[in-house]
């Protein structure tokens, strides 16, 4: 979603803000903005001014552009892509924002420049009062609000001022402000959004994500919920909640750019997809046996104690929670609760001390799961664990125990390789509860460690099924509605391959258990509705057959993906697609691929925006 990237130096730090920007495209934009103080240079050929801006609805690459015709250069800088929530995605609503005081002409800057990701709650309460005052409006923005604020209560500090301002914020923010009076001098503050503080050579640095600052500086400080932080020239200080002074750990972060090689790919979301074997492999190295400590110090004496397991997730991440459930309670036989983290946080439940509280999430960062984590927290439910794809997130920070997939960067915003190994992450989950409660023989541990061993190859040969899947594609690419069935753990995956299919081809599709056909969704069926089936051979096959005759009989054309024993056979208005071979209880993991394919290629043959879909955004840290 929003990212920030501030920075104050004795160098011009514009060409470093535009490209943390470009190594932050990967989570989602529709507009982007950086502004500088121009005499924040030291040194005779030092500009001289105040603020500079430059905004954009186009892509960073163009921003640069804009920036280097104008002439834009400073030492001390802001810049952000945004994701609009308040106010259309248009250049007077791009961040930066300047403050525009009492009697400043409206498009006249003021002296406060910020950048804000996050919501603010009782903006239009803040606003109607700073009108009153006599503030003028650039925007519809949340954002603009804050930077009026801070005007407002400037008395010639600014950390003072940014302290009095977030008093007033109800919501969540991660702001980065300067001052026109105070050239070599930046503010930053978070409290449920993320923002990091990166430690240079005489410069120091601010960002949403370590992975703005790959190759500006490996020395990362990750502030906590309520800091407030002060950075300039070659130092720093924060503060936390309380005002208190305090003393963050600095690690050394290696992050990788978001702007990684293509490679042979057309698109970020395929070379994710071919990226999936060596995630897998990579995600299980080192794993040798089936032990609680895969998941952290102390994790043995935390899964014995817990009789239950309540999951927080959204999106894709819930639909593996989904499947995580049946491998939960039929093989560590366990209650296994799954909830959307967005409802989860918002409704009376009954908690329960010896309850495990698993959260799943790609970024580590996404609001309404880390909300939904510190809400069953606050409950007494302190057993906490998470399947997170980012080792210095907040989300594995915050939970007692963790399993690090290692996915890598996942740049499309359609999740495809993060998802994968999440279920791998998960399954590892239910072998280690199972050996804990006593129900994992040494046998069975052995043949799940030889199973999961076999997926990298398993997926490489459902990946050489994309010929016959871009033929299927290329029929779908021209329907505006697909139904997507199936029947156990393949449920959660028919509900993955119909979100793919809305994310990336604006497709409206939907998924249901396939025993819920009749129940409804066939009223829907139609020669135009194609009807995706996943079809293992386990033992709900023959319901699944019946389910298809259902469809068949009403003239529905079916694409059916297969087990090679299943004996089911193409036909006029029966497509079959047929897997390499049975993966028993593993199948979920291969049987989501060529759904992600057939997403992709549709998306392509419908010409959309594979990697950067309309509305959505990759990491999502607003409510």
């Amino acid at each position: 979603m929003c990212g920030i990237v501030g920075a104050v130096s004795h160098r011009n730090i514009v060409p470093v803000l535009v490209q943390g920007l470009q190594r932050l495209e990967y989570r989602g934009y529709d507009s982007c903005g950086v502004a500088v103080h121009a005499a924040s240079l030291s040194g005779a050929n030092a500009p001289q001014g105040g603020l500079q801006r430059a905004r954009s609805t186009a892509r960073v690459a163009e921003l640069m552009d804009q920036v280097s015709a104008e002439r834009i250069e400073g030492g001390t800088g802001i810049a952000h892509t945004r994701w609009a929530t308040h106010g259309a995605p248009a250049v007077h609503n791009a961040h930066p924002h300047f403050s525009h005081g009492t009697g400043v002409a409206e498009g006249k800057p003021g002296k406060v420049a910020l950048v804000h990701n996050g919501i603010i709650e009782n903006h239009e309460e803040l606003r109607a009062a700073l009108q009153a005052k006599g503030y003028v409006f650039a925007s519809q923005t949340d954002t603009e609000v804050i930077a009026h604020l801070v005007d407002s209560v400037y008395d010639g500090d600014l950390f003072q001022a940014v302290q009095g301002a977030i008093g007033q914020l109800h919501g969540a923010y991660a702001i980065a402000v300067f001052h026109k009076d105070e050239p070599q001098r930046v503010v930053g503050a978070r409290a449920g959004s993320p923002l990091i503080l990166g430690v240079g050579q005489g410069e120091t640095f601010l960002a949403s994500d370590a992975m703005a600052l790959a190759g500006v500086t490996d020395q990362i400080v990750y502030l906590e919920e309520g800091d407030v932080v002060d950075i300039q020239l070659g130092k720093y200080w924060v503060v936390d909640r309380a005002h208190k002074a305090v003393s963050r750990a600095v690690k050394t972060v290696h992050a990788h750019s978001g702007a990684a090689d293509l490679g042979p790919y057309r698109h970020y979301m395929q070379k994710e997809i071919f990226e999936q074997p060596r995630a897998i492999a990579d995600t299980l190295e080192g794993v040798e046996g089936i032990t609680p400590e895969l998941f952290g110090d102390g994790a043995y004496s935390t899964f014995k104690a817990i009789d239950k397991v309540l999951i927080l997730a959204c999106g894709t991440s819930y639909y593996s929670g989904c499947v995580a459930k049946y491998w939960i309670e039929a093989i560590a036989q366990i209650p296994c609760q799954v909830e959307i983290a967005s409802e989860y946080r918002y409704r009376a439940s009954v908690p329960d001390p010896k309850t495990l509280v698993v959260t799943i999430t790609q970024s580590g960062e996404t609001a309404d799961t880390l909300a939904a984590l510190r809400h069953a927290q606050g409950l007494g439910m302190s057993r906490t664990l998470t399947i997170c794809n980012v080792a210095t997130s907040a989300m594995v920070r915050e939970c007692q125990h963790a399993y690090v997939t290692r996915a890598g960067a996942e740049i499309g915003v359609a999740s495809t390789k993060a998802f994968t190994t999440q279920l791998a992450g998960l399954f590892l989950l239910t072998l280690a509860l199972a050996q804990t409660q006593g129900r994992l023989s040494e046998a069975q541990e052995a043949e799940h460690l030889k199973a999961m061993r076999h997926l990298p190859a398993a997926l490489q040969a459902v990946l050489a099924l994309e010929p016959q899947i871009i033929s299927w594609a290329e029929e779908f690419a021209s329907k505006e509605n697909a139904l997507f069935l199936g029947r156990g753990t393949h449920y959660p995956i028919a509900l993955e391959g119909a979100l793919k299919l809305k994310e990336i081809t604006y497709i409206h599709a939907e998924a249901y258990a396939a025993g819920e056909l009749k129940h409804g969704p066939l009223a829907l069926v139609t020669s135009a509705m194609p009807v995706v089936t996943v079809a293992p051979n386990d033992q709900l096959l023959e319901k699944l057959k019946s389910n298809m005759q259902e469809v068949r009989a009403r003239g529905g054309v079916l694409y059916v993906l297969a087990d090679v024993d299943t004996r089911i056979e193409s036909s006029d208005g029966l497509n079959v697609i047929r897997m390499p071979e049975h993966y028993g209880v593993l199948s979920p993991i291969l049987h989501v691929v060529p759904l992600q394919l057939l997403s992709y290629h549709t998306a392509c043959a419908r010409g959309t925006d594979v990697d950067k879909p309309r509305n959505l955004a990759k990491s999502v840290t607003v409510e």
